[in-house]
């Protein structure tokens, strides 16, 4: 197959990136299909720590964000024990890798004093996590994912025509053609859909802050225990003790997550449709070997994030202490991905217009919103000369902090009125995010995060 370009035409109505349905919703607006990009989530298995079976079952009880595609593979958690890290790997440890470990102190902004207590493997984490990839073959389930391989290893597109809104069966017919069309679909969906496949590696830990005072005081009174002023030395070690006493009580919930990319481009998928793909009606027991050995997939690594929750139990507190771990542990991973999506553009996912007036879209508390976040507004187009779906931007929103919807789990039971004052009627329920600035703006246009 000679080079994918994207530069072929294409009907509008095989390549259609986003598209309003018929069907209304409660609310009068369109419902909007788009291109999402697509997430797999994996948990880091760990040793035992206090309130453990309860904080890992509220991982697996979260919601998948639901800004994204779920990939969900058969690699959802790994052992790194199993994957340990030798002597020669740590003095060959690459930038990006202490670059991640780097991040993940500064993202809980925890005093360098007290990361090895909280977690002491965590600059050879990254370089367990690739092993695990490799040995797993993460980056080829992922791809066999996308083309709904077969035991037997035959592959179809209905996965991409479903997700990216292309005829499928078209799709197939074209893989071995050199038309226009064939490759211009073809190299489309590679680039809006396989290419935007996230791998979120997650590790949790639920500690006493107990610990981390205790050493905080400790060193602090080592410090003080060198002053040579009685009267100070005195007052520094006063003050070490009432912080310890402030700060001691309650857990901590620590979320961290690293951030991986599928590579795709038009070199390897000219390997995968030549020398890879079959359909059920060519099976090819070679290639479902090639396939099946191939070091062709890779993830690469974009970043990481952590996050800190403090868990306080309180006998006003009218959920149970499992209750509160619960909440704490999945806000906490939100937050996590909110991090990831702010610092990140290549994950930061695209969201449409609920309404275009007023500006209203369904985001909120739970993507970090607080107010004042700036988003950029596009409109899809079609390209006269190439028949592909372009983003046209059309203006920048500001979010209202007035008028934040909090989607947080467990929020609520359900959305809450905002209060009136006397002789003002009473304001819409929260159940969507406005946004200021702008005009001319509908349902369906795309927004997207600003850095």
């Amino acid at each position: 197959m000679k080079k994918i370009k994207k530069t072929f035409f294409i009907a509008i109505a095989t390549i259609g990136l986003i598209a309003s349905t018929n069907a209304q919703s409660k609310e009068g607006s369109l419902e909007v299909k788009y291109r999402r990009s697509s997430l797999h989530t994996i948990l880091v298995e760990t040793d035992y720590f206090p309130r453990k079976e309860t904080v890992i079952k509220a991982y697996n009880k979260a919601p998948f964000p639901n800004n994204y595609n779920d990939h969900t593979i058969s690699a959802e958690s790994f052992d790194p024990k199993k994957y340990p890290v030798l002597a020669s790997e740590r003095s060959e440890r690459d930038q990006k890798n202490h670059e991640a470990a780097a991040q993940m102190a500064s993202s809980f902004n925890i005093a360098a004093a007290t990361k090895g207590i909280i977690d002491p493997d965590a600059n050879d984490l990254p370089i367990s996590i690739n092993k695990f990839f490799n040995d797993a073959k993460v980056a080829n389930l992922l791809v066999a994912k996308w083309y709904n391989r077969k035991p037997d290893g035959s592959f179809d597109m209905d996965l991409i025509g479903s997700r990216g809104f292309y005829n499928a069966s078209e799709m197939e017919a074209n893989i071995g053609k050199s038309s226009a069309r064939g490759l211009a679909s073809i190299s489309d969906a590679g680039e809006e859909l396989i290419n935007n496949t996230f791998v979120v590696v997650s590790k949790l830990n639920f500690i006493s802050n107990e610990i981390a005072a205790a050493k905080i005081r400790d060193l602090a009174k080592d410090a003080a225990a060198k002053i040579g002023n009685e009267f100070f030395k005195k007052l520094a070690l006063d003050a070490a003790d009432k912080t310890y006493q402030k700060t001691k009580e309650g857990y901590s919930v620590l979320t961290t997550s690293f951030l991986y990319q599928l590579v795709w481009n038009d070199s390897i998928a000219a390997v995968f449709y030549n020398d890879l793909w079959m359909d059920k009606n060519k099976i090819d027991p070679k290639k479902k070997e090639a396939f099946d050995n191939t070091h062709l997939f890779k993830l690469k690594y974009i970043g990481t994030e952590g996050s800190v929750s403090i868990v306080l139990f309180s006998l006003k507190e009218k959920r149970t202490e499992d209750q509160i771990i619960e909440l704490a542990t999945i806000r906490n991973v939100d937050a996590v991905f909110a991090k990831l999506q702010k610092k990140y553009d290549v994950f930061k996912p695209k969201v449409p217009l609920y309404t275009g007036n007023p500006i209203t879209a369904k985001i909120g508390m739970k993507e970090g919103l607080e107010g004042g976040e700036k988003f950029e507004v596009f409109e899809q187009t079609i390209d006269e000369k190439t028949g592909l779906t372009k983003y046209v931007s059309k203006g920048k929103i500001t979010v209202d902090k007035n008028l934040i919807w909090d989607n947080r789990y467990n929020a609520s039971d359900g959305p809450a009125e905002l209060p009136s004052t006397v002789g003002e009627a009473s304001k819409p329920v929260l159940d969507r995010t406005t946004f200021k600035g702008g005009k001319d703006y509908y349902s369906g246009m795309l927004i997207r995060q600003i850095k």
